[in-house]
């Protein structure tokens, strides 16, 4: 006589339990939409722009809470990354660095796309880095990015989320 293993369907088991477990992790990543990135920040949409040839990959702030945070308490930026803010309406607008630990660069950008001006940022500074005329975007990046890249007051970037200032 052959002794009856002792679980004899769990093979079977598994495999039926597979699309529940499968619909379980689905529903809880789902139900996490607050999902944090590595820094502890909420993660962002992400927005592709180019300037030229260059591919740029921006986190899109465009709301009150993701302008005031930026980019703030990060040690890097990956290569081509950015953070694009979107400002309610266009005016003459400024950004500064405090709890900023990473050198920056800030091209400000008026509502066709085209860049008004670029500015180079100290880390964890309150200095005032100012658009010289009214825009609706600014594009941070990593210090030094837009002149590496070629990129000037007059150039136009693509991609810039278009839409009608409130």
């Amino acid at each position: 006589m052959q002794a009856l293993p002792r679980f004899p369907n769990i093979a079977s088991r598994l495999a039926l339990a597979k699309p529940w477990l499968a619909a379980i992790a689905w529903a809880v990543l789902l139900a996490c939409p607050g999902a944090k990135a590595q820094d502890g920040s909420a993660q962002l949409p992400m927005v592709q722009l180019s300037a030229g040839i260059h591919l740029i990959h921006a986190e899109l702030a465009d709301n009150e809470a993701a302008r005031m945070r930026g980019l703030m308490f990060r040690q890097t930026l990956a290569p081509n990354y950015g953070m694009l803010f979107v400002f309610d309406r266009a005016d003459k607008h400024c950004m500064w660095m405090r709890n900023t630990l990473m050198p920056l660069s800030v091209a400000f950008i008026d509502a066709s796309g085209s860049v008004v001006n670029i500015e180079e940022m100290k880390p964890q500074t309150d200095d005032s880095h100012c658009a010289q005329r009214p825009v609706r975007y600014a594009l941070e990046m990593s210090a030094e990015w837009f002149r590496r890249h070629g990129v000037r007051a007059g150039d136009v970037l693509q991609g810039i989320p278009k839409g009608p200032a409130p």
